[in-house]
């Protein structure tokens, strides 16, 4: 068990390596759209934060989806998946998540560069079609394909798989949850750990989602092309992304609230201050009445 455990710490801290590289690029973004989306940082910049967020986005996904399908295997095949749920075989896994996340990523790396406005004085990062496009209708095509893929294969097939196994999940758990014993006490934390951090992921990156396959659809003419739902679009894509993004902000602090030796050394150490402050609070007072005992005998000898 202790090898099954290191291993799917190893995928967690895949998801942790994931997040950590996207919020470094944070700081980009943010001044991005302070200055009312102008790009200062140059076309390098632009490709480079653009990228790693695809694959901060895709690698987070498959994570989870592995991390997953190794719950369904561990708990309702736990007899006959020894051999699948090896250590090389986890490796050659995480291994592939990351080269298929590089490689889904790839058109973001090629395609977006800085794009001059004139009219509004303002410099954007944004995709650039220009290339392989011979018109505005094939430069739509461009548009919605990369969005509806990027939406499909980042975040519509993994969910739905993930969905598929903690439904066999629940219904194994359900019909022998009174034969579990204390020692499956790991087992079912690192379960709610891992449906923890599939709920959040869902719950950030649906509405961005769903609001990017809206506007890919209405460049196919498959969704309202009026003024005002393209405003609503418009208006609410800051607000969408946010929440996206938030969840790589999260992630660091759910893994610290289930991580059961980072909270007893956080109650360690605030009761350490505690006793330190105790300890600070009786010296103060021991010196406060050592202070007025010499004053007394001083204004005594005076006297």
């Amino acid at each position: 068990f202790y090898l099954k455990s290191s291993i799917n710490e190893t995928a967690l801290l895949q998801t942790r390596l994931a997040d950590l590289t996207f919020v470094i690029t944070l700081p980009l973004w943010a001044v991005y759209t302070a200055l009312g989306y102008h790009w200062p940082f140059g076309v390098a910049l632009c490709k480079i934060s653009s990228y790693v967020v695809l694959v901060n986005m895709y690698a987070s996904v498959f994570c989870l989806t592995c991390l997953s399908f190794d719950r369904y295997l561990a708990i309702v095949h736990s007899l006959s998946s020894g051999r699948l749920r090896s250590r090389a075989t986890m490796l050659a896994s995480l291994g592939a998540i990351w080269f298929l996340s590089c490689l889904l990523a790839v058109p973001t790396l090629l395609f977006r560069t800085t794009v001059n406005d004139a009219g509004n004085n303002r410099t954007t990062c944004a995709m650039d079609f220009s290339l392989v496009t011979l018109n505005q209708h094939h430069e739509s095509l461009w548009i919605a394909g990369l969005s509806l893929s990027s939406s499909a294969l980042g975040f519509l097939l993994p969910f739905l798989a993930m969905t598929v196994c903690y439904c066999f999940i629940g219904c194994t758990v359900t019909r022998h949850f009174s034969h579990l014993r204390k020692e499956d006490q790991k087992k079912r934390r690192l379960l709610k750990i891992i449906t923890t951090l599939v709920v959040v992921f869902a719950f950030c990156w649906t509405p961005f989602h769903v609001l990017k396959s809206m506007d890919a659809l209405s460049y196919l003419d498959l969704a309202p092309t009026s003024c005002g739902f393209l405003n609503f679009l418009l208006l609410a894509h800051p607000y969408a992304t946010c929440l996206a993004y938030v969840n790589s902000c999260l992630n660091p602090f759910l893994y610290a609230f289930f991580d059961l030796r980072f909270r007893s050394q956080c109650l360690c150490l605030l009761n350490l201050k505690k006793a330190m402050h105790g300890h600070m609070s009786s010296m103060s007072s021991t010196l406060s009445a050592q202070t007025q005992k010499s004053e007394v005998q001083s204004l005594a000898t005076k006297v």
